[in-house]
């Protein structure tokens, strides 16, 4: 029965419900005649929080029978599928057990932005600027190292990180630009050359994802290798050239732009236990290998790095790891919850929520935390999916 299934969910809903979904169910509810006008405005204004109105609008409308509950089931669906989901709702089957579980996945494409949420978020000045056309210009810059001179670093289920990303950044609206198994010199001269496009010009921002293996402070090209004699210098990419070849200097056309960067690569060795390399163990492997007077010219002055934000797989010293059939974790979850949320989070809210899943690990024995870097956004930036 609804009101039951509805009953089920309600510490669910009052727990995850936001403002603007609220706003639209009662809309809705007053539309179909559940709610009177009165109903509606006791919801909004007998309650400060936005928990108190989500638990408020779920009793008043699941004590007003099946019928009630059914229609806001069929409106919760309509506006907020990915809640719906989670929730574990259905048009008239009891509410599924909400227990976690291990092999749950989300939505498996990008749940579509809304025009009106779009235009309200166009006239915000606490938001960076998407217009359709610079949004249609949006390029991105994807680099996977997979097979390495040294096979024994080849990282084994890279090939499902490769496709899981390449098809997340198509879908949120970018041209990729793709290289696969790079030396580190060969991954600068790519982000280099990635910084002089002439797509950059009309382009609202930018996404550049590199996966590798990798240290502290740097990406290891598919070259790389444990020892080296005095006169080698080691296979490396310096993750700081990612700043200074998308910074204002070097790369004006992306000034006052998002630059939003994701790398998954260790950044270390250390961890609460052993380290695991492919052959020990085919589920879960590391991708660890082994930082007065003024006046006006007409020039100005701008800052020096700014409108980026980065996400590493882990914490400084610390390994990442990647199961072999399905690929990293952090692209995983990466997936999972752009495309359930980035129809309504801003870029630094869907990171908050990739950092979040990784508070279950689902391996005991070790555990790994992405972090958020370097982050200098002024505003907030959405990527309105699907406009």
């Amino acid at each position: 029965m609804a009101g039951k299934e509805l009953a089920n969910v309600r510490r669910k809903f009052v727990e995850t419900a936001d403002k603007e979904l609220i706003n639209q169910l009662l809309d809705d509810l007053l539309e179909d005649g559940v709610l009177n006008e009165g109903q509606k405005d006791s919801v909004l204004e007998e309650n400060s929080s936005t928990a108190n109105k989500a638990r408020s609008l779920i009793d008043m409308v699941r004590k007003k029978g099946d019928e009630a509950s059914r229609k806001m089931i069929a409106h919760l669906q309509s506006r907020d599928p990915s809640l719906y989901s989670e929730l574990g709702l259905s048009s008239g089957q009891p509410a599924q057990p909400t227990e976690p579980q291990k092999e749950q996945q989300g939505p498996t494409t990008l749940i579509r932005t809304s025009e009106d949420f779009w235009r309200e978020k166009l006239n915000d000045r606490d938001v960076y600027t998407a217009a359709k056309n610079s949004m249609r210009n949006r390029v991105a810059l994807l680099i996977i190292n997979i097979k390495f001179t040294d096979e024994k670093l080849n990282r084994k289920g890279a090939e499902k990180d490769e496709a899981n990303m390449e098809k997340l950044l198509t879908a949120l609206g970018y041209e990729v630009v793709k290289h696969i198994n790079l030396t580190g010199k060969a991954i600068d001269d790519a982000v280099n050359d990635f910084s002089k496009l002439p797509k950059l010009k009309e382009t609202d921002s930018v996404l550049v994802v590199i996966m590798s293996h990798g240290k502290l402070g740097a990406v290891l090209g598919v070259d790389w290798k444990k020892e080296i004699s005095d006169n080698e210098r080691p296979d490396e990419f310096l993750i700081n050239n990612i700043y200074k070849h998308l910074g204002p200097e070097k790369c004006p056309a992306l000034l006052n732009k998002p630059k939003i960067i994701i790398i998954q690569a260790c950044r270390g060795e250390e961890e609460g236990s052993v380290l695991v390399r492919d052959g020990a163990n085919p589920a879960v492997v590391c991708d660890n290998a082994g930082e007065e007077n003024i006046e006006d010219d007409g020039l100005r002055f701008v800052n020096k790095e700014k409108d980026f934000i980065s996400l590493l797989s882990c914490t400084p010293d610390t390994v990442s790891y990647r199961q072999t059939e399905r690929g990293s974790f952090l692209i995983q979850h990466v997936v999972e919850v752009f495309n359930s949320f980035a129809q309504k989070d801003d870029v630094e809210e869907l990171f908050r929520k990739v950092m979040q899943r990784f508070e279950d690990f689902p391996c005991q024995t070790k555990r790994q935390m992405p972090t958020k870097d370097r982050c200098t956004l002024t505003k907030r930036f959405y990527f309105f999916p699907g406009l």
